[in-house]
């Protein structure tokens, strides 16, 4: 590794644009909403891709291949709020360790699960994540930045399907019990 170290931007600050004439308080707000939104979705992808790797049984293809194509949106999604973050002069959060203290949702131990009890925690990772997207959609059009709140109700589109496809594995009716 390089000893040479240049900051150009600390991580806890926020620049401001001048193309986007965002003022720098709302901007500090909006890019603090988006990494929250970012490392919960860092959460979530790290966790359908657990279960895309683990899951078994009878409905074996169906469900990996969903649970692939989920973590893909939720990585795309991720790309989306990290630039959209720098955009408004924000840092975005990258590290590990700092995903995982700004998440408001956390991750289900590392042990393997049946694939109820995985989808279980996976709906609920949603559902926690739907609701913070609410919130922040409404604050980016209460602080006048309307494409941001535009980026998160299309991912929240995308993010209550997937939780409403989950919503059906679960049925009663499907995912043979032993």
């Amino acid at each position: 590794m390089s000893q040479r170290h240049t900051v150009r931007q600390r991580a806890d600050e926020v620049e401001g644009s001048q193309a986007l004439r965002i003022e720098d308080d709302r901007a500090r707000e909006i890019v603090d909403a988006l990494n929250t939104d970012l490392a919960a979705t860092y959460m979530l992808y790290h966790q359908l891709k657990k279960h895309h790797w683990n899951v078994e049984g009878a409905e074996f293809l169906q469900i990996h291949e969903f649970l692939g194509e989920a973590a893909d949106e939720a990585e795309e999604f991720a790309d989306e709020l990290a630039e959209r973050a720098q955009a408004l002069g924000g840092a975005p959060v990258s590290t590990p360790t700092e995903i995982a203290e700004r998440s408001p949702v956390e991750s289900e131990s590392r042990d393997v699960f049946d694939i109820r009890t995985s989808l279980e925690n996976d709906m609920s990772m949603y559902g926690d994540i739907i609701e913070q997207l609410r919130e922040h959609i409404q604050l980016a059009d209460n602080l006048g930045d309307p494409t941001t709140a535009h980026l998160l109700r299309e991912n929240l589109i995308e993010v209550e399907e997937a939780a409403h496809h989950i919503e059906h594995y679960l049925e009663d009716d499907t995912l043979v019990q032993n």
